[in-house]
């Protein structure tokens, strides 16, 4: 399987099953960490990590802490996509496939306020037309 990252005109395949998307909360300059999966043509959400709580940040009830880090698994139902959308007001998302872990722009050129769309690839996806955002 793999997760095929849009942008714009470009997509780019990533071979992979499962991946961590970590950013850093706009306001409260909190790391979050995200592991996902690639299952059946969806995207299942296995565990969040945050290292502190703040506004909108705080961990659920169901969370163990240790080392200074909040786990607990969403339970979640599978999704078929995730859209990002980097602004100059906030750092960078990165993506972690196996040990690579890179700002999102650098897997797929993305700027600045332009969207990015993380989906398992499909056949379809090398002709998909542009993602634009909707």
């Amino acid at each position: 399987m793999a997760l095929c990252l849009l942008s714009g005109a470009m997509v780019v395949a990533l071979a992979t099953e499962s991946f961590t998307l970590a950013f850093t909360h706009s306001v409260e300059k909190i790391r979050w960490e995200e592991d996902w999966r690639l299952e059946k043509q969806k995207l299942i959400l296995v565990e969040a990590r945050i290292r502190g709580t703040g506004a909108g940040m705080e961990a659920p009830a169901t969370a163990s802490f240790a080392n200074g880090v909040w786990r607990y698994s969403p339970g979640l139902a599978p999704i078929d996509h995730i859209n990002l959308l980097q602004t100059q007001a906030s750092e960078p998302f990165a993506l972690c496939v196996g040990a690579v872990c890179r700002p999102l722009s650098a897997w797929v050129g993305a700027t600045p306020d332009q969207p990015v769309r993380l989906e398992p690839c499909r056949q379809s996806s090398a002709k998909s037309p542009p993602f634009d955002g909707h």
